[in-house]
């Protein structure tokens, strides 16, 4: 059940993802699927919250990057929230992910896809 590792919710118009706990092969793969499904339809930004991310392996972070890829060529602004400092930044850091991409706050990020 995605629901131990992803919700969905409504900032303003932009679409608000929250993932937690431990995101790795086991998972990434169906919280992509369900990601891909609630997102990216209405032409407003989304954000993904990443601060309550315990663990992120290779399989999550090549998640992020096609999330990323696909919402970029549909023209769609992306942010991850990824706090300053925990799993997910670490990881993200450690594999030269997309700086611009990356926000420390939920608010900022919002105001950054706006």
């Amino acid at each position: 059940m995605t629901e131990e590792w992803v919700t969905f919710a409504r900032l303003g118009r932009t679409e608000l993802v929250r993932l937690a706990g431990e995101i790795d092969l086991a998972n990434a793969p169906e919280i992509g699927r369900e990601i891909q499904r609630r997102t990216g339809h209405s032409g407003a930004g989304v954000l993904i919250d990443l601060t309550a991310v315990s663990f992120l392996d290779s399989a999550g972070v090549r998640l992020l990057d096609s999330l990323v890829g696909d919402l970029d060529r549909s023209g769609t602004p992306i942010r991850l929230v990824v706090g300053e400092t925990g799993a997910a930044r670490m990881t993200l850091q450690l594999c030269a992910f997309r700086d611009d991409l990356m926000s420390t706050d939920l608010d900022r990020a919002a105001n950054e896809v706006s």
